[in-house]
């Protein structure tokens, strides 16, 4: 398949967990994210995640927000290729531009969604970690009442409404350590500070957040030693490929009524159904 028609979203197996009923077993359509490697030949620039669609457009917005060019006309020809690890985008610019973004010092400031800030070769994306296997299972019950409590949790947010969260919940899903930050990436990095600070065994618990599950945020959970993550929102494809790649269970679209389950399934106890039964 050409890098041009590349699908902009793929379907993935799921197992649906509805809190208190049986799984369901089905697929549902993820957003697919591949890393970018931007070039401006001969030079790659940086590695960014990016859906494969308009990357046209992407090579002359991004050139133009980055300062490398002033208008379009500096641009001679935008080439994507496939590469081992994702896709090329190799942007050829005017000589005396080429020569001007050759002479500044590279300075890729860090900001939400770029994703592989600092990386700009396709050949620095990260290597699969060795899977982690820790004690007991992660049950349903708890999952329901770390996405109940995480609201009231979120004190800025409340006040807000502009802030993305993090959340470090105990096995029996009490959540333990809470953080905020406009910034997805950030609200993440300042849990596992405050976790590694505190000495938080990672296999004691797992992560929740309230963002998008895009690859970075499964990535900095592994670097952390989560075995479970649990998302508020959608997870991309490539999310689910480094979840996989770390041994981690991955749970998205986690809402008062249910989850779904992208990774390891068999890692998740559906004990909902005994409690209900229970006090039937």
């Amino acid at each position: 398949m050409l890098p041009s028609k590349a699908p902009a979203a793929l379907p993935r197996p799921i197992t649906r967990f509805t809190f208190g009923e049986a799984r369901e077993q089905g697929e549902r359509a993820c957003a697919v994210e591949v890393p970018v490697n931007i070039v401006y030949a001969p030079v790659p620039y940086a590695v960014m995640m990016a859906t494969p669609q308009d990357l046209d457009d992407f090579a002359l917005g991004f050139s133009v927000s980055e300062g490398v060019i002033d208008r379009p006309a500096d641009i001679r020809s935008i080439v994507v290729e496939e590469a081992d690890k994702g896709l090329r985008l190799v942007v050829t610019l005017a000589s005396d531009k080429l020569q001007r973004h050759l002479a500044r010092n590279r300075n890729l400031a860090g900001r939400t969604g770029c994703g592989l800030c600092g990386v700009d070769d396709l050949g620095a994306l990260p290597v699969a970690r060795p899977p982690a296997h820790g004690p007991g299972r992660l049950r349903l019950s708890s999952v329901r009442r770390a996405l109940t409590a995480l609201d009231d949790r979120q004190t800025l947010n409340r006040v807000t409404r502009a802030v993305h969260g993090a959340a470090w919940a105990d096995h029996a899903g009490e959540l333990l350590v809470v953080r905020e930050d406009v910034g997805r990436h950030n609200a993440l990095d300042k849990l596992i500070g405050a976790l590694l600070r505190a000495g938080v065994d990672p296999l004691s618990g797992f992560v929740v957040i309230t963002s998008r599950c895009s690859y970075e945020m499964v990535e900095k959970a592994a670097v952390f030693g989560a075995r479970a993550l649990v998302a508020v929102s959608a997870p991309t494809t490539f999310a689910i490929e480094r979840a996989q790649a770390n041994a981690m269970t991955l749970l998205a679209l986690g809402r008062a009524d249910g989850a779904i389950c992208f990774t390891d399934p068999a890692f998740v106890t559906d004990d909902l159904q005994t409690e209900e039964r229970l006090s039937a």
